[in-house]
């Protein structure tokens, strides 16, 4: 075998032992995308509520430490921000699937 036709063989290998862990990884997971989506969500709207409540007690004056009420508000609109950008990727991929001719 010349090693030009060795080398044509490599990306296969390396393909095919990628996508065995990523299957292996899949099957340890009893969790599907939706499941995982929804978790996705609730930690969110959790990290959005502790937020709020945050912005509430520094309102009242309860709190007294700006630093935190702003890490908590950032952290909460970081946490959307993802979560957005993961729901427009997602809709583009589907968008993507639906414009594919069988």
């Amino acid at each position: 075998m010349k090693i030009s036709q060795a080398l044509t063989l490599l990306p296969n290998a390396e393909t095919a032992a990628t996508t065995k862990a990523v299957d292996k990884a899949l099957q340890q997971s009893n969790e599907s995308f939706g499941a995982m989506l929804n978790k996705a969500i609730g930690d969110v709207n959790s990290l959005q509520a502790e937020a709020g409540k945050a912005v509430q007690k520094l309102v009242t004056g309860e709190a007294q430490d700006l630093h935190d009420v702003m890490i908590a508000v950032e952290k909460a609109r970081t946490s959307f921000d993802l979560l957005m950008e993961i729901r427009n990727k997602t809709v583009d991929m589907y968008r993507e699937i639906m414009r594919t001719q069988v």
